[in-house]
């Protein structure tokens, strides 16, 4: 049987009191936390940095912390703060970079999972060369920038396309995915062979995050 993790967006968190926030999905179910980070320049919005991180990992939040980089351009210095602060797992966008490779050699320098995001329009093609240096694939299900969007259909059939060359090809690679995910479409990407789900405001815009956490693992386990 295979398990399934949630990784809460904090993204849409209440930042006024983010730790507790974090606590409380761990608590109920959240696997990884998923730390959202944006510059105003690869995408239309700012969040935030290092010293975030470092302060959650300063009030012992144990759990994996994986940093979704949507900034341009990404240097080893930005990888190596978001590393000394306490990250698992960096994932990058191919288009910041025309050194993919050395940004995943950096990565891995510092001791991080190595994660490549594929946003909607971006084929899958561009990260093909690169299966046997990474860990984790983002399948983003959104447009990147903005929390609180629709699920984009077409998606589902980009994750089987995706899932089918990996399981043919052998590859160990922890597939994500990332936007707009509800208890209505969930179930399809379980049934699609997804290893992570990212839940951004399906969590952080409900009333109870212990029930809402439980409804969603309803469907995790097949």
């Amino acid at each position: 049987m295979k398990k399934i993790l949630l990784a809460p967006s904090i993204l849409a968190a209440n930042f006024f009191k983010l730790g507790e926030e974090v606590k409380e999905v761990l608590k109920f179910g959240g696997d990884i936390i998923h730390f959202d980070v944006m510059d105003n320049h690869y995408v239309p919005n700012i969040t935030f940095g290092p010293l975030v991180l470092e302060s959650l990992r300063k009030n012992n939040i144990t759990h994996p912390i994986e940093v979704h980089l949507m900034v341009n351009p990404i240097t080893e210095l930005l990888i190596k703060q978001f590393s000394d602060a306490g990250a698992t797992t960096i994932i990058i966008h191919p288009e910041t970079t025309f050194y993919l490779e050395k940004l995943i050699q950096v990565i891995k320098y510092y001791g991080c999972k190595i994660g490549i995001a594929l946003n909607p329009s971006t084929s899958f093609s561009v990260v093909e060369n690169f299966l046997d240096q990474i860990d984790i694939l983002l399948i983003m299900s959104v447009t990147p920038g903005l929390g609180g969007q629709k699920f984009l259909p077409f998606i589902f059939e980009k994750i089987f396309y995706i899932k089918e060359i990996l399981d043919r090809k052998k590859k160990n690679i922890i597939l994500e995915v990332d936007g707009g995910i509800t208890l209505k479409n969930i179930q399809k990407l379980v049934l699609l062979g997804v290893d992570v789900i990212v839940l951004g405001t399906s969590i952080f815009k409900t009333k109870n995050y212990k029930k809402t956490l439980e409804n969603f693992k309803k469907f995790l386990l097949y």
